[in-house]
């Protein structure tokens, strides 16, 4: 078993404005590597001039780290199965809705994956179907949500 840690820092620069929620949500994710990146609520969550737009919220992290997830155990499995990817590049989507308790939360994620081979052999269709089912099935952090992912991939 292996341990991640991400420290996130916040810090109140709004004085007693903060008591009446005017404060910014802008803060820092740290993670164990060293690379800091700033992040804020989302402007969809909480109204600018309060969050921080150009700053990763944790909605986009979150689809992120499952396209991301997706992608690396695609490629491995492709490179396993003989396929060379030469290039791979998701714009992955996330919608968000209220659930039978009428709590938002991000009820599904579609990856949009484009995927350009090289060399001489490329999947079928059925093949890259497979591949991504596997990788679905063997990505450590959709295994670990209960998000609708679909995978969208483009007619050949």
């Amino acid at each position: 078993m292996h341990e991640y840690k991400a420290t996130i820092h916040w810090k109140n620069t709004a004085g007693l404005d903060f008591l009446k929620g005017r404060y910014s949500r802008e803060h820092t994710w740290t993670f164990d590597g060293g690379l800091s990146v700033p992040a804020s609520s989302s402007p969809y969550v909480v109204p600018l001039p309060w969050s921080v737009a150009a700053n990763v919220d944790p909605e986009e992290s979150y689809i992120a780290s499952l396209s991301s997830c997706h992608m690396l155990t695609f490629i491995w499995l492709a490179g396993k199965a003989g396929f060379l990817v030469e290039s791979y590049r998701d714009e992955a989507t996330g919608v968000m809705a209220k659930n039978e308790r009428g709590a938002f939360w991000v009820s599904k994620v579609t990856l949009h994956p484009q995927i350009v081979w090289g060399g001489d052999k490329t999947p079928a269709p059925a093949e890259l179907d497979q591949l991504h089912h596997r990788s679905h099935e063997e990505c450590f952090i959709a295994n670990s949500v209960k998000t609708e992912i679909v995978v969208a991939t483009a007619s050949a």
